[in-house]
């Protein structure tokens, strides 16, 4: 009985290794843009110590793990045990509310295709073929313009159709000069005149709903894996975005790498009004929603001014985060909630000092330690690795 007890235990120890030699060898995940002195987190990573997990509870993996825990009704892995009334809810949302959001979801999926596709259909779209990337959003006149106001006004009816009735939204109008007097974390003592034109917007990352959320508001770039452009309906729908396609997998010469990638496009939109904007997650994936993670520095090395955005889910049921539970069990729940919550927070456009400029790192944890604290998050210094362990922990105790 021990003996089995132990194994998914022993199967996080191998994945922590094999996480954790990856990370020091890939930059992308070794940069995180942290700043040690100054933002003292609450959970220290595990990433530069070979601990062991073995004998521990759920929890204390849960406190380890703080950042990725569901706090919601439904348990870890959203397969805790629900109460009767949770029970009955479901049901009835299941001869109810889940057929009719799944059929409008798929109409509003399919037509946005369909425009797309016509707007597209005579078009070659933008290449580089050094990158293997391919878009449609430097296609200008018209058409740009119907793709995306389509896309946001189907974004906005997508989310209405899974609960989100109201969203509400709000813009900080705070004095970005005076958040920090100290030479050492100068937040925006340069910011010019003229203000500059916008290189980036920067989220939390909390769901794939943020995604829906920001198409609905903006209608940026976003950076997705390179499969998601082969996906039937949505392939087409991210080149019309222009999402950079990205590979960590692939460590090719020739491969200039996400971060390469991406100061790219925030630099050509900084330049160039009619380069679409790019919308980036800077902590590389999602959380509860109450902590903010380490941010890399792939949005910052362009030096260019970014807007800072907080989202959040509140909840009373099922959280929308998208933590640690599987796609296709989240899609269900989420269709099962007759309303669900969200909040928007725009701060204003950051601009960043000289010594920023200097040093990405900087400038990535300042913005960090500025939405921590509009957001009411706490910071935590764990990452993409640590999830995974999480994950595998979870997979062997339910």
């Amino acid at each position: 009985m021990a003996h089995d007890h132990n194994r998914p235990l022993n199967l996080i120890q191998r994945l922590y290794s094999q996480t954790y030699q990856i990370s020091q060898t890939d930059p992308v995940s070794r940069d995180d843009g942290s700043n040690s002195k100054d933002d003292r987190p609450l959970l220290k990573s595990d990433s530069n110590r070979n601990s062991s997990t073995t004998g521990e509870s759920i929890e204390d993996l849960e406190k380890k793990f703080a950042a990725y825990v569901r706090n919601d009704v439904y348990g870890p892995m959203g397969r805790g045990e629900l109460p009767m009334v949770e029970k009955v809810l479901l049901g009835i949302a299941v001869v109810t509310l889940v057929p009719i959001r799944f059929v409008l979801a798929l109409i509003i999926l399919v037509v946005y295709y369909i425009i797309c596709r016509l707007c597209t259909l005579f078009s070659a779209p933008n290449r580089d073929e050094e990158e293997d990337q391919e878009d449609f959003a430097h296609m200008g006149g018209w058409r740009r313009e119907v793709i995306v106001w389509c896309g946001r006004f189907l974004s906005r009816m997508l989310l209405f159709v899974i609960g989100f009735y109201w969203i509400s939204v709000s813009y900080r109008d705070i004095d970005l000069p005076d958040q920090n007097k100290s030479s050492s974390q100068n937040e925006g003592k340069d910011q010019p005149e003229e203000p500059e034109r916008l290189g980036a917007i920067i989220s939390n990352h909390v769901s794939y709903l943020d995604i829906l959320y920001h198409m609905s508001a903006s209608f940026p770039s976003f950076v997705a894996k390179r499969s998601v452009a082969k996906l039937p309906l949505v392939g087409l729908i991210s080149k019309c975005l222009g999402c950079v396609y990205v590979q960590r997998e692939s460590k090719s010469s020739d491969f200039k790498g996400v971060s390469g990638i991406v100061t790219e496009r925030v630099k050509e939109a900084h330049e160039n009004s009619s380069a679409p904007m790019m919308m980036l997650f800077p902590e590389g994936t999602t959380t509860n929603g109450d902590f903010l993670l380490p941010f890399k520095t792939g949005a910052f090395l362009a030096t260019a001014p970014v807007r800072p955005v907080i989202l959040r889910y509140p909840y009373k049921r099922f959280s929308p985060a998208w933590d640690s539970i599987s796609g296709a069990l989240h899609v269900f729940y989420l269709f099962c909630q007759f309303i669900n919550h969200m909040e928007a927070i725009w701060l204003p456009v950051y601009y960043p000092s000289q010594e920023e400029k200097d040093d990405p790192k900087l400038y990535a944890s300042n913005v960090r330690r500025l939405m921590a604290r509009e957001g009411n998050l706490t910071m935590s210094d764990i990452g993409l690795a640590e999830k995974r362990i999480y994950h595998t922990a979870l997979n062997g105790l339910f």
